[in-house]
């Protein structure tokens, strides 16, 4: 099979042949256009002025719009979604709300990189109805390709808004006619366009072995966007006809409102008041003349399409008229403060929608764009404070996206938290470049300070010049970074596993969704694979979602193990057994060990309720394990749980048992359950199917989730909450039992307080005085040890009972007989049990 861009290339030579079959033409050459092939890239592209050149701003001379808008219609950045919007409802299509950043629908992305993110897969494949069709759609997107771009070309972002027009239609209802006569109006009616701006440039779009013509419109060297015609399929044998065809249109919300304000650079445009406000925060003077001569060649400074970046700014600055250094000093200190204003909006974006900056996965990127603003802060002296500009942010978006406003106080302690580990950073920096300085820093080592220590190449940069030393940011550095800890991601999944032949064999019905009580049944065997049975039905539950399998016997034979293989549950028995294809078996599970599953498994849903009203809208489930005596669910979280909010916690779960709260469970389409509760519904990872389980706790919490699950709150009986530990940055694991294994820890733990008062001859209430005394000798014993002194036994036992010094300290003497590399492991062992005592009685 080719690949997809060896698909493209091929399409577009083939489209390029047969203009006719696969461009809106008609359209093209009614309205007065002509087809022109370009001098400079060999482009086809259709103008209505006979010409040589193409639309790209490479080949037709850079932005010529600046100060010279050809746009008849003014509209600031929310007024291009609401003219948008306004007109296209006209023409028969639905405004949408836009999907969260943070795609938690599907497995395969951390974040929403374009608007038809949030229709794959299921919508795009015909699995499922879409929202409205067709549609338009707001979408905010995330990529971080383009770090070291933002604020230099005037026109990079990591966070953006793709305006979508999207439609799912069957071959006989698709007109591509329509849809390109749609934008051309946007075009001419929306922005006031007259067509001899307008340049449609023929291109090909192929993605996961899916292709089709797509067109990108152009206007004085700006690409305002591109709308692609996904129609065709890749087979080993040539290509055919999707089944449904889907419209693609992408078009940047920001260049638009740039386009028609014609401004030095969007960032004036797309956040005006962020801008005002940080230029009179710091200082900072924009030499508009300057800007003007500068800003139609800044797209050449584009690192991604460069080789030699010095070369290129020496050729803007000779265009421009300006001395080079005078030129790039000034550039990149204007670079650093629209930097500062785009990661800003992209962090409250991120933040705002659940997202946490991390050393793994899609956090890993925003911690690299804070800190990158928070470097360039300290290099220019800037008094600015993140939070403020995340406030400006949300103020000016309101009208466009209200939900920004919500959880400001979240996204500033998030930023604060992230802040104080940046200044820990530092402070490690000097002792680490001091290190590293001896030799070479070259972009191999910069990147090791960055990835290993979080040491930004700006902060290397200063700490260098202190030691003589002058180091530059690499080219690309930031894109580099990004790629270096993608690939490292992909290396690190997980490698799947073996599957089982299951040809020919039918999807199980799967009962245990609609009664956990259940545990005997009648079911017929589908197909016997050595000790695997597979059954027509069955209330068996298999392990997935973090909930173990059920147990019990089929045909009297135990069944020790239950996994589900696409559709297929497969019953894995303790040996191999005769058993005869179509031959119904009687089957009972553990009816206790089930019921004890579905205490935790309900459990976790109230944990991760009242996890998210104690510590903030930013805690989402990350992964959960429910077992028979304990359970633990990892919650997003940015800093460790205290011992206060580890209490808060239990008591609003336990508040929500006592009030004994329906819980429903019920299969909802996934649209239907999307539009009706938001994409929060998915905790924990994607959730395959067009229709989607709906675990419903009244007014408390609402997850798609296919585990066995009680009936009301109250079944679940006392949760307790044992301990939380911090797994990874941004995550923390919460341990817990409920019901029947609950009741058996709190009598484990009482019989541990009462000997340990035994033991040290104390009352229990006495023991955290006791053990806190017993912690502080210890202390003192490991210090003398590892001065190589002798410790006065006497000294240890002057307050100690006679029992205490019968059981315990006979073992202090033995540590200290011990061989010396032993000593100090076995004292840190000793101490850590002191520990956990003094945690069990404080609670």
């Amino acid at each position: 099979m080719p690949t997809d861009k060896e698909i493209k290339k091929e399409f577009k030579a083939k489209a390029s042949k047969e203009p006719d079959k696969y461009y809106a033409t008609s359209v093209l050459k009614a309205e007065g256009f002509m087809r022109n092939k370009c001098g400079k890239c060999g482009t086809f592209y259709w103008s209505t002025i006979k010409d040589n050149v193409c639309g790209n701003p490479s080949c037709s001379g850079g932005f010529r719009f600046i100060g010279n808008t050809p746009a008849k219609k003014k509209l600031d950045y929310v007024g291009v979604w609401n003219e948008f919007s306004s007109l296209f409802k006209k023409w028969g299509y639905t405004p949408i709300k836009r999907y969260p950043v943070v795609a938690r629908w599907r497995d395969d992305t951390d974040f929403v990189q374009a608007s038809i993110y949030d229709f794959q897969p299921y919508v795009v494949s015909g699995e499922v109805e879409p929202p409205a069709n067709p549609l338009v759609v707001p979408q905010m997107c995330l990529r971080f390709n383009d770090i070291d771009n933002i604020g230099i070309t005037g026109a990079h972002y990591c966070a953006f808004v793709m305006i979508g027009q999207h439609a799912f239609m069957k071959p006989k209802d698709w007109s591509q006619a329509r849809f390109f006569t749609d934008i051309h109006n946007w075009l001419k009616i929306g922005l006031g366009l007259k067509n001899d701006e307008i340049k449609f440039h023929e291109d090909a779009w192929a993605g996961g072995g899916n292709f089709g013509p797509c067109m990108e419109y152009f206007s004085r060297g700006l690409e305002l966007g591109n709308q692609v015609y996904m129609m065709f399929e890749q087979t080993q044998t040539g290509y055919k006809e999707l089944n449904l065809k889907v419209l693609d249109m992408g078009m940047g919300h920001e260049r638009n409102a740039w386009f028609t304000q014609g401004k030095s650079t969007s960032y004036e445009t797309t956040f005006p008041t962020v801008v005002k406000k940080l230029y009179s925060a710091t200082g900072v003077k924009v030499d508009d003349s300057l800007m003007q001569r500068f800003l139609p060649y800044s797209s050449y400074l584009n690192v991604d399409e460069v080789d030699d970046i010095d070369k290129v700014w020496k050729d803007v600055a000779s265009k421009v008229g300006a001395d080079v250094k005078e030129l790039r000093e000034k550039i990149l200190e204007l670079a650093a403060l629209y930097s500062i204003a785009e990661h800003s909006r992209a962090l409250l974006v991120a933040l705002s929608d659940g997202a946490l900056p991390s050393n793994g996965g899609g956090g890993y990127n925003l911690r690299v764009i804070l800190r990158r603003a928070l470097s360039f802060i300290d290099k220019y002296k800037w008094k600015i404070y993140l939070p403020d500009v995340c406030r400006w942010h949300a103020e000016y978006l309101k009208p466009l996206f209200p939900e920004l406003s919500e959880n400001l106080g979240e996204v500033e302690k998030i930023l604060e938290v992230e802040k104080s580990k940046y200044e820990a950073t530092k402070q490690k920096t000097q002792s680490m470049i001091s290190k590293f300085i001896k030799e070479e820093l070259n972009d191999k080592k910069l990147l090791l300070l960055y990835d290993s220590y979080g040491i930004t190449p700006e902060i290397v940069r200063e700490e260098s010049l202190k030691f003589g030393k002058k180091i530059s940011v690499p080219e690309k550095f930031y894109a580099r970074v990004a790629e270096l800890h993608a690939k490292q991601e992909q290396e690190h999944a997980t490698k799947r596993e073996e599957k089982l032949n299951l040809d020919g064999v039918p999807e199980t019905k799967a009962m245990y969704y609609y009664d956990y009580t259940k545990n005997e049944f009648k079911a017929r065997i589908v197909r016997v694979i050595d000790n695997k049975i597979i059954l027509d039905q069955t209330y068996f539950y298999p392990t997935s979602g973090g909930q173990i399998h059920d147990t019990g016997t089929i045909a009297g034979e135990k069944v020790i193990d239950v996994f589900k293989q696409g559709s297929v549950i497969v019953h894995v028995l303790s040996g191999k057994h005769e058993f005869p294809e179509g031959e119904e078996v009687e089957c009972e599970i553990d009816l206790q060990r089930r019921l004890q599953l579905a205490k935790h498994h309900t459990s976790t849903h109230i944990i991760n309720a009242a996890a998210k009203k104690v510590l903030g809208n930013h805690i989402n489930q990350a992964g959960a394990k429910k077992d028979i005596d304990k359970a633990t669910i990892d919650l997003t979280h940015y800093q460790s749980i205290t011992d206060g909010e580890l209490a808060k916690i239990g008591e609003e779960a336990n508040k929500l048992v006592k009030q004994s709260i329906t819980v429903h469970s019920n299969f909802v389409p996934r649209t239907e359950a999307e539009q009706r509760y938001g994409m929060a519904i998915y905790q924990g990872g994607a959730v395959p199917g067009k229709l989607l389980r709906i675990v419903n706790i009244d007014g408390v919490d609402v997850e798609a989730c296919g585990g066995t699950h009680l009936r009301n709150t109250s079944e679940a009986g006392e949760i307790k909450i044992l301990k939380a530990t911090k797994i990874s940055d941004g995550i923390v694991r919460l341990y817990f039992t409920a019901g029947e294994a609950a009741q058996y820890v709190k009598k484990s733990e009482k019989e541990i307080l009462e000997e340990a008062s035994k033991l040290l001859g104390v009352k229990i209430e006495q023991l955290p005085a006791r053990a806190e005394e017993l912690f502080n000798k210890w202390k003192l014993a490991k210090k003398a040890v590892e001065k190589k002194k002798q410790i006065d036994l006497k000294q240890l036992e002057s307050t100690s009972t006679e029992e205490f010094k019968g059981n315990i300290l006979d073992k202090v003497s033995e540590i200290l007989k011990t061989q010396p590399e032993h000593i100090n492991k076995t004292i840190k062992r000793f101490l850590s049990e002191l520990e956990e005592y003094k945690g069990k009685i404080k609670n």
